[in-house]
């Protein structure tokens, strides 16, 4: 298939290549008439812009990457859905890359996106990722960056996150109205912020009834890391009467691993999990969690990346908080209450 160029159109109409360019631009001199005419034209030819050419006039590649740490979990597909809605709109193009928890793939992933010009980052950071090094230096070389959910501290740059704090100590106190005082918390990556947050949060709704805090565990976020911890729990004799998980999946396996040795959700183990995956209210019993605002996340650190391109140099780095809810479900109820 032949690609037509402007020349092509210029042939036609027996006119200056450059008299078509200024009707393509919109330029002021050029009659309406004859602008209607070479545009007409051209879209019966089948003329498209050379995007790459665009791209080279206005200095930008028109391309945004996103980099997250996995996509087992569908928080991070519904943060990346918000953020292509707003990116598309305004142009631009989404590379999407996924580090896979692993500190050495997000760099990578990172610089495959700088070689690719990309015009800025929205990313979310592997558990491995505890220093803020690597990203200073790209921000001191002009990069434009956006940190959503998990985030550093410490640097001069743009976040998105969601009130940890605030939701973990909702959903502890959920927990302790149901009854309960012996509640374990079953954390995420210790390095990470939002962990830190769920931990205050939990520690806090304990003084708040004047209960000494429970036990945290660190663990991931994975079901499968969930089925190893209640096995481990069961093995050893310290299974608690209620869990509060720093994810649904963790949640989701330590249910599986309890229901596999007949241990009764809640009557037994009352649990709680965090995020509102699309897999809560499909176990069985359905589970209590925390929804994040994971669509708007993503619209909000797009437009923070798209305002911080675009006022180059005067951007002011802001940090969001966003609010959640608690999805109450019969996991965590006390069937006597």
């Amino acid at each position: 298939m032949k690609h037509v160029t402007i020349k092509d159109v210029a042939s036609k109409l027996n006119c200056s290549v450059s008299t078509v360019s200024r009707a393509f631009n919109d330029k002021y001199d050029i009659r309406p008439e004859t602008r209607s005419l070479i545009l007409k034209t051209a879209e019966e030819m089948g003329y498209r812009p050379n995007p790459i050419a665009r791209k080279l006039i206005k200095q930008r590649s028109l391309n945004i990457g996103i980099v997250v740490p996995e996509f087992v979990n569908s928080f991070f597909p519904e943060v990346i859905i918000g953020a292509q809605d707003v990116l598309h709109e305004k142009g631009y193009q989404v590379l999407i890359m996924q580090s896979n928890e692993s500190k050495d793939i997000e760099y990578k992933n990172v610089e495959t996106l700088v070689d690719n010009m990309v015009d800025g980052i929205l990313i979310s950071l592997t558990s491995e990722v505890t220093d803020n090094e690597y990203y200073a230096k790209l921000i001191n070389r002009g990069m434009p960056l956006v940190f959503f959910n998990r985030v550093l501290e410490g640097l001069n740059v743009s976040r998105v996150l969601f009130d940890d704090y605030k939701w973990a100590f909702f959903a502890t106190e959920h927990l302790i109205v149901q009854g309960h005082r012996n509640i374990v918390h079953i954390t995420g990556p210790e390095e990470l912020l939002l962990t830190k947050e769920r931990i205050k949060g939990f520690d806090d709704a304990h003084k708040k009834y004047k209960i000494a805090p429970g036990k945290k565990v660190t663990c991931g976020f994975t079901m499968k890391d969930g089925e190893g911890m209640a096995q481990k729990m069961i093995d050893n004799d310290e299974l608690p009467k209620a869990i509060f998980s720093a994810s649904d999946l963790s949640a989701i396996g330590f249910m599986k691993t309890l229901k596999n040795n007949g241990i009764r959700i809640p009557e037994d183990t009352a649990i709680v999990g965090f995020s509102e995956s699309r897999l809560a209210e499909n176990v069985y019993p359905p589970l209590t969690s925390v929804k994040q605002p994971t669509y708007e996340m993503g619209r909000t650190a797009a437009e923070l990346l798209i305002e911080q391109i675009q006022n180059t140099g005067k951007f002011v780095p802001q940090t969001i908080v966003l609010n959640g809810k608690l999805n109450i479900r019969e996991s965590s109820v006390n069937v006597g209450a």
